[in-house]
C-alpha cells in the first residue's frame, strides 16, 4: 500500500484533491495522445525497416515533446502546489520545494 505522505517516489500520491494541472487536464490528455501516436509511429518505422537516421529524428521529436510536456507540468506544479504550500507555511513548503527540486533533478538526468 502506498503511503500518501511519502513524496520521495514518483508514483506516490502527495495530496488528495485538485492538482495544478487540473484546469488543463483535457489539453494535457490530448497532448499525451499525440505523443503516444509518435511512439506508435516509431514502432511502425522499426517494423517497416525505415532508415536508422529517420527513426532517430523521430525519437528526438518524441523526446522533445515529452520534455516540453514535463516542463509545463512542472510549471503548473510550482504555480499551484508549491504556491499553495507557501501560503500554508511551515514544513509543507520545505517538503514541496524539496519534491520539486528532486523532480527537476530527475528531468536533468534524462
Amino acid at each position: 500500500m502506498t503511503d500518501v505522505t511519502d513524496t520521495t517516489d514518483v508514483g506516490n500520491v502527495t495530496d488528495a484533491g485538485v492538482h495544478g494541472y487540473h484546469k488543463q487536464k483535457d489539453e494535457h490528455l490530448k497532448r499525451l495522445r499525440r505523443i503516444e501516436g509518435q511512439i506508435r509511429g516509431l514502432q511502425r518505422m522499426v517494423d517497416e525497416d525505415v532508415y536508422c537516421i529517420d527513426i532517430l529524428t523521430q525519437v528526438s521529436a518524441s523526446t522533445k515533446a515529452l520534455q516540453s510536456f514535463a516542463l509545463q507540468l512542472l510549471e503548473e506544479h510550482l504555480r499551484h502546489c508549491v504556491a499553495d504550500a507557501a501560503l500554508k507555511g511551515g514544513d509543507e513548503i520545505d517538503a514541496k520545494v524539496k519534491e520539486a527540486t528532486q523532480a527537476i533533478a530527475r528531468m536533468l538526468r534524462t
